[in-house]
Formats: C-alpha cells, structure tokens, sequence
C-alpha cells in the first residue's frame, strides 16, 4: 500500500504545481476550487493505473468521478460570472511579498495534503481489492446516493436563486436550504462516508475513516460553514433563518415569531 500512496502523493503534487502555475497567469488563487474536484479522478486513475483492479475498485472510482465531474463543472460556470474569491482576494492583501510562496504552500499543496487523505479509500481499495461485492458496498452506495443527491440538488437551487437578480441581497430559504443552512454541505459529507462504507469491506478498509473525518471537520469547523456564515454575522433576516433552520443535519424548520417564509413550497 505504501507504493501506491506514494505514486497517488507524487501525482497531487504534481497536479497541485501544475494549478499554483495557472494561478500565476490567471492571476487567480480561486482556480483552486474548480482543481479540487478533478483532482480527485486523476488519483482514482493512478489508482486504477497502478494498483490491483476489482469491482469495488471500479464502483469507488466509478462514485468519484461522477461526484468530481460535477462538482468541477458546478464551480468552473459559478465562477465564470464572478471576480476571485473574497476569501483569495483577503489573502492576496495580507500576504503581499510572500503571496506567491504562500499561495503554494497554503492553497494548492495544503489542498493536495487535504486531497490525499480525503480520497484514501480508493488507494486502500486498489491495494486490497478483495473480498468480492457485498452489503457493505450496497449500504455505502446507497448512502452516497443521499449525499450526492443534496449534494446537487442543492447547488442547483442556489445557483438558480443567485442567478436571479431579483434575488440580490436576499437569502434563500426553501427547496432543500428550507431544512439545512448548507445542504450541499450536508451532501457532501454524507457521500464521503458512504465511499468510507464501500472500503470498509476491503482488508485495512477501517484505515479509511480518515477520509470522511477529515472531510467533516474541514466543513463543519473549519472552511465550510465557519467561513461561508462569518459575513452574514449580525445581519436580521440571516440570523432570523440560522434560528429556525438547522445548519446542517435537514430537518423541519423551527416555528419563528414573525416569519412567513416557511410556507413557501418547496422547488422539490
């Protein structure tokens, strides 16, 4: 297994330095998030190129790329009608003379160190392939498909709702986001551990926990709904909505005094 991690690892850096190059001549850090998604598939085929080939190798790399495919596409059109990042933009302010080693090591190599220990079900998969298909991957798969679901269903209403400019200034607050503050997020997490479930079948499967904990603790405590929520701090409306709504498991709204939101119909 070390061999195969090594060859996946030499391939994100690689792949991390081509970005931090197109970084340079965009003159854009946030060209980071659409290499995220792809990222992944390049290591499921190394993974397919160099380790043992099985069915569960396949369906993994099969629910990967599926996922990084759109994920990708998502971000690249989000950002076609957008300035850089808000996030990059502070950073590119602070870094100032030491932006562009900075920018390698705390953007696009941090985000390979992330990448690699995310997508380390495949590289265990790859290294172990037996046993045969059975329920665990049935479970996982099954899961996946929840995540995935939120996961695309719920940027596909926030794009739509963000693409209006009637919209502007205003806060989405049905469809999915009528029971999750970040149902993408939610989706997201939910698909990784349904990957953790398929390699939990395969010899050394456990070790792949790392991958759905790491995933986890990014969105829920650091650069998900930490960072995406700090704007909205102080705002009525938004922490009118943060009471009512969960931030992240979908459940029934709260009942507000003085909200009318909640009997809007749902997009799906």
């Amino acid at each position: 297994m070390t061999d195969i991690f090594l060859k996946s690892a030499l391939v994100i850096w690689i792949y991390a330095t081509v970005w931090f190059g197109v970084s340079i001549v965009k003159q854009r850090n946030d060209v980071a998030d659409i290499a995220w998604g792809p990222g992944y598939i390049l290591v499921c085929l190394a993974c397919l190129f160099f380790g043992e080939s099985s069915p569960r190798l396949f369906l993994l790399c099969a629910l990967i790329l599926i996922w990084g495919i759109r994920l990708a596409a998502h971000i690249y059109v989000r950002n076609q009608k957008k300035k850089e990042d808000s996030r990059y933009l502070k950073w590119r302010r602070e870094w100032r003379r030491f932006f562009y080693i900075r920018s390698y090591l705390q953007v696009f190599a941090l985000q390979g160190f992330f990448l690699l220990l995310i997508v380390c079900p495949a590289v265990i998969v790859s290294a172990f392939p037996q046993p045969a298909l059975g329920v665990w991957d049935l479970i996982g798969t099954g899961v996946w498909l929840v995540g995935f679901y939120f996961e695309a269903v719920g940027d596909f209403q926030l794009a739509r709702f963000a693409g209006d400019p009637a919209n502007r200034g205003k806060i989405l607050k049905t469809g999915l986001w009528r029971y999750s503050r970040h149902p993408n997020y939610f989706g997201e997490v939910c698909l990784w551990w349904g990957i953790f479930l398929i390699a939990c079948a395969s010899p050394k499967g456990l070790y792949a926990i790392v991958s759905p904990l790491t995933i986890t603790v990014l969105i829920l405590l650091v650069s998900g709904i930490p960072m995406l929520e700090k704007p909205y701090e102080g705002d009525p409306e938004y922490e009118a909505y943060k009471r009512a709504t969960s931030a992240f498991f979908p459940r029934p709204p709260k009942k507000v005094q003085g909200d009318d939101w909640r009997d809007r119909s749902d997009v799906f």
